[in-house]
């Protein structure tokens, strides 16, 4: 049994239980029995199912170890944690993340004025709403409106402007009120202290957001001038997404602790949190040799809190309150994409593939033959004449001497070679097999676009786990690349012999074959482009009731072919009229067949780009109900 790495990044969500990958939780249904269920009413594309119950134990297990970090060092100040709304804005998702986390007072972090409007209308009243990113008048109104109608809501200023911007909404909403309602302030500052990797430049003085040391003084004397130093009571850093090392947040910490210190000493006495930014990474690797994080929840929580304490007793000032904005750690667990095999791309190197004659040329005989009798200790010997020969019969038929059928079974014999030796020196592990293990790799043609759901892979070259739902009691053999169905050369996930995937050798025609992929809940729904007009897979929600019992719940289905050219703004009212019109023009086809056409075209509209697999055609032919 191959475990697909899933004791690096499962974190006990998922478990291999006889030959599937079930949840583990409740009444652990496998994912392939969900996925049946889900394709049984006729959904036959790519699914994406969400699982509410992992990011509620995300946020237990966040809050949980904060406490406990507290605890440990009789820190007095709060813990607090938003959601950043650009991680994941789909509503089954927030509305989840809304019912599961009530009871921690859990908010939501807008970076635009529509997201700000998903935090005003689903953030319980007394839960922190932060607002980062560039704001205009118009923005900073709406957070206004937002503290008017009773909401816990900090603006942070990216720069002097909004400051002055601030200042003016002010003035205009409460002019000369006796009891102004004012949101809370924050200061983004901008480090001296950088991140490391993709996004080590979110930190230090180039970084796009955040006030110098300079611009900070002049905001605490803008703030004193017109009576706002009240409501400042929150500084924000952020050093990158996925921080993989702890050592840049440790010095951060320092740099940003020393900077509320000193703001707390000057006067600043409504200042009482240091928001930390997001950037709890994830651990997305399937090999050992690759993990991405070097470092503990309880590691980074203990780190937060002994440094903000430790600086505030040597300044003499209270504990800050600590915020996070972690949306990555909270979101990426909770969903899965789970895809079906279309094609076996190379699976026509195989025996019955061969179309040997009753006379064949000698140089193809010695192939069979090498083939039919190799064994281990002769193996290498065998791979290397058998190399020989292939290049000797490629340039026997670019002379004309062999025909088509000889160099088929060429190929044929010489990848059947190749991959019995591989097996026999297995153990060898040589520089020599991996790279010959490179040409024998199974393309797996899978029903989904790489640039819709995994655009982190795609601009970022990120890995997220991948594995099939099934046939987990039989080590798989098949060392694979994973082809998307976009017509697009970067929709491949090629086979990497440093990172390797190994799938099975399924017949298509007898069973469908799917393939989960994991960590897809931040950012790659958000990120997805409709390249080639793929959109957005179907998607269900997967609740467990009090007995254990799971139930498919909210199916989204994917948008159609009409929804998606709507979207570009195309008129679709006269798509449908110039289909029409062609048809009923034609001189070449009856009017029963313009009715007949006409028909099927109205019903291929209504479906997605998605394809159908061939399981799903032989059975909608023979007329079974699925």
């Amino acid at each position: 049994m191959k475990q697909f790495g899933l004791n690096l990044w499962g974190e006990e969500n998922f478990v291999i239980e006889g030959d599937t990958v079930n949840v583990n939780y409740a009444s652990r249904p496998s994912l392939l029995q969900l996925t049946k269920e889900i394709r049984e009413k006729g959904y036959k594309g790519p699914l994406l199912l969400r699982f509410p119950h992992l990011i509620k134990k995300q946020i237990d297990t966040l809050f949980t170890t904060f406490a406990k970090a507290k605890k440990t060092f009789d820190y007095k100040g709060s813990f607090h944690a938003v959601f950043p709304l650009k991680v994941n804005q789909f509503p089954n998702f927030v509305q989840s993340l809304i019912e599961v986390s009530h009871e921690y007072h859990y908010g939501l972090e807008a970076g635009s004025k529509a997201e700000l409007i998903i935090a005003m209308t689903k953030t319980p009243l007394g839960a922190p709403i932060t607002v980062n990113g560039f704001k205009d008048k118009e923005m900073i109104a709406l957070c206004f409106i937002a503290a008017k109608m009773g909401h816990n809501i900090t603006v942070t200023i990216e720069g002097i402007g909004e400051l002055k911007t601030i200042i003016e909404v002010n003035e205009e909403f409460n002019g000369s009120s006796k009891s102004p309602v004012v949101p809370k302030i924050g200061i983004r500052i901008r480090m001296h202290s950088a991140g490391i990797g993709i996004w080590a430049k979110s930190g230090g003085y180039s970084s796009k957001f955040g006030l110098t040391s300079t611009e900070l003084l002049e905001a605490y004397e803008l703030m004193t001038r017109y009576d706002l130093l009240s409501h400042f009571w929150m500084i924000h850093f952020h050093i990158g997404s996925q921080m993989g090392d702890i050592a840049p947040l440790k010095k951060a910490l320092r740099e940003a602790g020393n900077i509320y210190a000193e703001l707390k000493r000057r006067g600043a006495d409504a200042l009482g949190a240091i928001n930390i930014g997001g950037g709890l990474a994830v651990e997305y690797s399937q090999h050992t040799h690759t993990q991405e994080r070097n470092y503990s929840l309880e590691e980074f929580a203990n780190d937060v809190v002994f440094l903000m304490q430790e600086i505030a007793k040597s300044k003499g000032v209270e504990e800050p309150d600590i915020f996070t904005e972690s949306g990555r750690y909270i979101a990426a667990s909770h969903s899965v994409l789970v895809a079906p095999v279309l094609e076996l791309f190379s699976s026509e190197y195989n025996a019955k593939c061969l179309r040997l004659k009753k006379e064949n040329p000698p140089l193809i005989q010695e192939l069979y033959d090498l083939y039919t009798t190799i064994e281990r200790k002769h193996a290498r010997e065998y791979l290397h004449d058998a190399l020989d020969h292939m290049e000797s019969l490629l340039t026997l038929f670019d002379l004309g001497y062999i025909d088509l059928e000889d160099r088929s079974n060429t190929e044929i014999l010489v990848n059947l070679i190749i991959k019995k030796a591989i097996a026999l020196l297995k153990d060898e592990g040589t520089d020599e097999l991996k790279k010959l293990q490179d040409r024998i790799q199974e393309r797996y043609l899978v029903n989904f676009s790489a640039f819709q759901s995994l655009p982190d892979f795609w601009g970022l070259s990120q890995h997220f786990p991948i594995m099939p739902l099934n046939h987990l009691s039989t080590k798989p053999t098949n060392p694979a690349s994973i082809w998307d169905i976009t017509c697009d050369s970067d929709g491949e996930i090629s086979f990497n012999r440093e990172i390797p995937l190994y799938l099975h050798d399924i017949d298509l025609t007898k069973e469908e074959y799917f393939i989960g992929f994991f960590l897809t809940g931040a950012y790659q729904e958000v990120l997805g482009m409709k390249h080639n007009l793929f959109t957005h897979p179907t998607e269900v929600v997967i609740n467990f009731d009090e007995n254990g019992d799971y139930h498919i719940e909210h199916l989204i289905e994917a948008q159609n072919l009409m929804d998606v050219l709507e979207d570009l703004d195309y008129d679709t009212g006269l798509i449908d009229k110039a289909l029409k019109h062609k048809i009923e023009e034609s001189t070449k086809i009856t009017a029963e067949e313009k009715r007949e056409l006409l028909g099927k075209i109205y019903l291929y509209l209504s479906e997605n780009s998605y394809l159908k697999t061939i399981q799903a055609l032989s059975e909608k032919e023979q007329g079974v109900h699925t």
